[in-house]
């Protein structure tokens, strides 16, 4: 027979304590969004010590925050302000199909679909009869972005994300979380104790000896992963064969023009890099694969590229794409660094976190389940693989053999994911997209076809149009498009307005 105390080992308990292991941009947010939701009723928890410094280069977002601060009931205005923000419309390629070429990856929707076939079949069709612009014509935040314009507008809402200060954004959202009921605890993480039984982790040990307990433990820690891969040992994907580049270097510099609103990703022979322009300063850095370019040199090409005063010197940060194998194991989840990495490529690591947060909210337990576990592992082992992807699209699909470099990313064998949406967008002009997919059918085909991958025919749907239909079709659409960009101001001149961000000391 089983004595109680046994019962009670294998008891689920109630989750009453979550404990945020690290801060940073990913500490934070959770935190932000745990006290947002369960301030009251749950004992929250942030550790982190100042003697340890976090990435600090997830600067560039995508439009998926602005969901994230409406459920937490965060005001724009505020936060921009704070995190000296500006707006991002999409990012600029530049020298990734061939050297010199360019083309943007916006975040809004181009032209208008039809129920049987995507604009595209038409535009297509269109180009074949002499009817068509670029493709870029037909697209609001597009043609927005190439003028450098942006605002609020009453009947019209222009998809965007945000260029944030990550330091500044995560101060921002400690002080909401404090004031939500989360206590913040200043101290290095010693050890990791966990309970022999069960093997979920029951408290963090600090070097000054404090014991902080918990029943549920995000793990925050970046890429040292100290909960979930130190003590849980999870295990870990590596997507390097894929995605070779290992290693970053960020450097910080003044701004002297205004803020465009689009980051900016430069391609090199080994690798690319990134200009992210704030209000008050610009995010640069470069990625590269250290097999194929050594330390000095890339640091060599950063500093020799960027505009304005250094005012923070060069960092490095070394990394290994892929993904823990679980993201939630046992009584721990994941979130971030700690969690996976694809590459900043195409700014999906908020986003990721976000992702993360969200679905632990929605799936919080009273008692940690494995069903409960199982579901959400399997929902972000998804989403990665199609960030993952994407990611890879950019690299392969190209015209580039000027280095060992490309000349392997173009030759190698991809994701039986990804090589199925190519040969379906090549074939027929249609891309394919599941429920719930990050990426929706326009960014797939601004970035296929901008990396040079051209469909071979169009839907027959797009001839059901008179030559006259679809020429009126196409121009009454560049029209639309033009008209609302022509009330935008310049995107500085609104953010200056809107919501400028205090003068650094």
């Amino acid at each position: 027979m089983q004595n109680d105390a046994d019962r009670d080992a294998e008891s689920p308990k109630p989750v009453r304590r979550v404990v945020i292991a690290g801060g940073g941009t990913a500490g934070w947010m959770a935190a932000a969004a745990v006290s947002r939701l369960f301030g009251e009723t749950l004992e929250i928890s942030l550790v982190e010590s100042e003697e340890i410094g976090t990435v600090g280069v997830g600067e560039a977002t995508i439009p998926t925050l602005t969901t994230f601060h409406r459920l937490l009931d965060i005001d724009e205005r505020e936060f921009m302000a704070a995190a000296q923000g500006t707006i991002k419309l999409g990012i600029s390629f530049e020298n990734w199909r061939s050297e010199q070429h360019r083309y943007i990856h916006s975040f809004g929707s181009t032209g208008k679909d039809h129920w049987s076939a995507g604009f595209q079949h038409f535009w297509r069709r269109g180009r074949e009869l002499g009817l068509a612009g670029s493709y870029d014509d037909y697209c609001v935040e597009l043609q927005a972005a190439l003028q450098d314009r942006f605002a609020h507008l009453k009947h019209y809402r222009m998809n965007y994300a945000y260029h944030l200060d990550a330091s500044l954004y995560a101060r921002f959202l400690r002080g909401m979380s404090e004031r939500n009921g989360c206590r913040r605890i200043e101290g290095k993480i010693a050890e990791v104790l966990t309970d022999p039984g069960s093997g979920f982790i029951r408290a963090l040990r600090l070097e000054r000896g404090e014991v902080i307990e918990g029943d549920l433990f995000i793990d925050c820690t970046g890429f040292r992963a100290l909960l979930i891969e130190q003590a849980l040992g999870v295990g870990f994907e590596d997507w390097s064969q894929w995605l070779p580049n290992d290693r970053a270097i960020a450097v910080q510099t003044s701004a002297v023009r205004d803020a465009v609103p689009y980051t900016r990703a430069i391609a090199e022979k080994w690798g690319w890099q990134w200009r992210i322009a704030l209000q008050h300063r610009v995010g640069n850095g470069i990625v590269y694969s250290s097999r194929h370019v050594g330390d000095d040199e890339a640091r060599q090409v950063l500093l020799g590229s960027v505009e304005g005063e250094v005012i923070k010197s060069p960092w490095p940060v070394r990394f290994r794409p892929g993904r823990r194998l679980q993201c939630w194991h046992r009584n721990c989840v994941a979130l971030g660094l700690a969690g996976s990495f694809i590459e900043p490529l195409e700014s999906t690591t908020i986003h990721l976190i976000q992702r993360g947060i969200t679905r632990l909210m929605q799936s919080f337990p009273h008692v940690v389940s494995q069903a409960g576990i199982d579901e959400y592992n399997t929902q972000m082992a998804d989403e990665l693989q199609h960030v993952r992807d994407f990611v890879v699209l950019h690299y392969h699909a190209t015209e580039r053999r000027d280095s060992s470099y490309w000349e392997y990313l173009a030759n190698m064998t991809l994701p039986a994911t990804l090589q199925r949406r190519i040969d379906l967008f090549r074939e027929t002009g249609t891309v394919f997209h599941a429920a719930g997919e990050l990426f929706a059918e326009n960014s797939w085909i601004q970035v296929m076809m901008g990396q040079g991958i051209e469909p071979r025919r169009h839907h027959p749907a797009a001839e059901t149009m008179s030559e006259t239909e679809l020429a009126r079709f196409l121009a009454d659409i560049r029209g639309s498009v033009d008209r609302i960009v022509a009330q935008l101001p310049p995107h500085m001149d609104y953010i200056r307005r809107y919501a400028p961000g205090a003068v650094p000391a």
